[in-house]
Formats: C-alpha cells, sequence, structure tokens
C-alpha cells in the first residue's frame, strides 16, 4: 500500500542546558535515526532557538505534510490540544502521567513496560516499541578496572546515599558521581561493579522509569550491575544471569554481595542481547513503522474511527451489563 511521506517534526521545550536530560538525548537520538528513512527535524515549543523550528511559527504558517512527535510526558496533553486538526504521534517514555489519548494518536513506546500500559490505556490506538538507542561508544574496551564499585548520586534511593554507600566506602574503592561526567563509558570500562537504584524515585515523583539507560550502558562496558529491576528495567534485567537486585533484605547481605562480584569475573553476554539496542537494530525498526504510521494518517484523512473508546463511562457501564448478565442467567436456573 503506497502512503504519503509525511515529515517527522520532533517537538522538544528546547534544547539548551536547561532542558538536558535523558529523555532529551533519547528524542534527539530518535529523530537522527528517523532522518535516514524520511524527513525529519526538532521543533521547540518552550523557547526560540536560532538554529531550530519553533512551534508558533509553523502553526501560523498553516498545515502541511507532517507528523508532529510530542514526547515531554506534562505537555503532551496541552500540545495534543493545540494541535487539534494535525497528525500527532506520542513518542511514550515514563507512564503515570494521567492523560489518556484517543485513536486518531499512534503511539510509540520504548519500553516494553510502557508498551504495556498504553495497552490498556488506549487499546484502539496504532502502537510500537523501538527502545532507545546505546551509543557506540559504550563497549567493554578489556582495559584494567581501578573502581571496585561506581554509583551516581542522581536518582538514587535514601538507601544507598545513607546505607550502602558508607557500608561500602570502608571495605572497597567506591566511586561516587554527583554531578555531569564527560566520558562515562570510560568511567563504566574502569569499573567492576555499578549500582543503580531508582524505585524510590519514580515512587516519589509518581511516575515510572521510562527506560533505564545506565544499566545497560554498564553492561555494555562489562560492569556487573546491581539495580532495581522496576517498571521499563524489567525489559532487559534478568537478575541472577545479567545483573544482581539491590537492597535486598539487609545492607550485609548486599554488602556480601557486591564485595563477592567485585572479587569475580563477569559472565560474559551473548551478544545479540546487545544487539537489539544498537543503532543498526533500531534503525530497521523505525524503517518499517514508518510506512504504517503514514498508512494510517492516509486512512484517517478519509473516514473516522468506528470502534468505541474505552473510557471510564463505558468500563461502567460494561461492568454494569455484565454483572446484569450474569444475574439473569442465574433466575433462569430457578
Amino acid at each position: 500500500m503506497a502512503s504519503i511521506q509525511r515529515t517527522l517534526l520532533f517537538l522538544l521545550p528546547g534544547t539548551t542546558q536547561k532542558y538536558f536530560c535523558g529523555g532529551l538525548v533519547a528524542e534527539m537520538k530518535a529523530m537522527k535515526l528517523a532522518q535516514q528513512f524520511t524527513d525529519a527535524a526538532i521543533v521547540t515549543y518552550r523557547q526560540r532557538e536560532p538554529d531550530k523550528l519553533f512551534l508558533p511559527d509553523l502553526l501560523a504558517a498553516g498545515r502541511s505534510n507532517q507528523i508532529f512527535v510530542v514526547s515531554w510526558g506534562f505537555d503532551v496533553p496541552k500540545l495534543v490540544k493545540q494541535l487539534q486538526g494535525h497528525h500527532v504521534m506520542y513518542h511514550a517514555h515514563s507512564s503515570n502521567y494521567g492523560f489518556r489519548l484517543d485513536s486518531r494518536v499512534p503511539i510509540v513506546t520504548v519500553s516494553r513496560n510502557t508498551l504495556g500500559y498504553w495497552g490498556q490505556q488506549s487499546p484502539h490506538s496504532p502502537l510500537y516499541y523501538i527502545p532507545n538507542e546505546i551509543s557506540p561508544e559504550f563497549v567493554n574496551r578489556n582495559q584494567k578496572r581501578d573502581i571496585d564499585v561506581l554509583v551516581q548520586v542522581r536518582k538514587t534511593s535514601s538507601y544507598l546515599r545513607h546505607s550502602l554507600i558508607p557500608a561500602l566506602s570502608k571495605q572497597c574503592n567506591l566511586q561516587v558521581l554527583d554531578g555531569f561526567v564527560e566520558d562515562l563509558a570510560g568511567l563504566f570500562n574502569r569499573s567492576k561493579v555499578y549500582l543503580y537504584d531508582s524505585a524510590e524515585y519514580w515512587a516519589i515523583q509518581g511516575l515510572t522509569e521510562g527506560f533505564g539507560l545506565p544499566p545497560l550502558e554498564a553492561i555494555a562496558c562489562g560492569c556487573q550491575v546491581f539495580s532495581s529491576v522496576n517498571h521499563a528495567l524489567a525489559d532487559y534485567l534478568d537478575p541472577g544471569f545479567n545483573c544482581q537486585k539491590i537492597a535486598v533484605y539487609d545492607t550485609g547481605y548486599d554488602v556480601q554481595r557486591i564485595l563477592h562480584s567485585v572479587n569475580q569475573q563477569p559472565t560474559a553476554l551473548p551478544a545479540e542481547f546487545l544487539q537489539a539496542y544498537r543503532k543498526e537494530s533500531i534503525g530497521q525498526r523505525w524503517q518499517s513503522i514508518l510506512p504504517e504510521i503514514n498508512d494510517f494518517f492516509d486512512y484517517q484523512e478519509k473516514s473516522s474511527s468506528g470502534i468505541a473508546p474505552l473510557t471510564k463511562w463505558r468500563i461502567q457501564t460494561l461492568w454494569w451489563q455484565s454483572k446484569l448478565a450474569k444475574l439473569q442467567g442465574n433466575l433462569r436456573k430457578f
């Protein structure tokens, strides 16, 4: 089926240091990958930048042959409303923001955890899964590792900060990161064990871990990873096989297991485990889904939706109907 090829416009609040985070980096990587198969560009909407398109300018110019890709969780409802009458796609990272999307909006998720969430929340929307990319510099350089344990403060739990780190620092060479690192891949290659515990952070935020790239990058660099296994981390972490679960039962038990790993050689993982997160594999997935998304918008321009949305009111109505049908069935038995 031939489809109209539309330009992908990835909407971001801005791309300067003010907005720097994992989601921003992931979205810019996704845009560059998409550019291999279609026209794509970054569009900012909170601040005007000299080398970027600006959303108010585009909207003032009128509708054209394009798909607006929204991703910034808290801004999504406002943007979708602002873009009524345009083709919109949601590139979903974290979940639990509390909004719903109707079936006009295709959803591309970066984790199977988020895919399952939207499979329930928007069961009649086109749904796809394309994981985030591990950059090529994250590889095992097979060099001497002079750091026993590495841990990043950002997003980590109070348990790690106040219990586990003090206990470990007395018994091994532990390094704590509390700021930006220019060469994180180099640091992972110097480390034997990497600690990551984000479950508490996301519970406080009321959101989910959208992907959790650092543990996967650490694994790619040959680190032994001790991590929480919340939300999207369960996509690829397999305790006992490619990682160990952190914060288990007691600080002493964690310390015992981590020190044991410091003195052990890590088990080599199959090459195909990481290949799914490399540029080539992810590019193939974009190449597969983009024609489908364009076909969907072609159809949408000619036809309206014929499937009733699964709203709260409809769920309640269906629940009462099922109870009534069950009651009527029971009455017939008498």
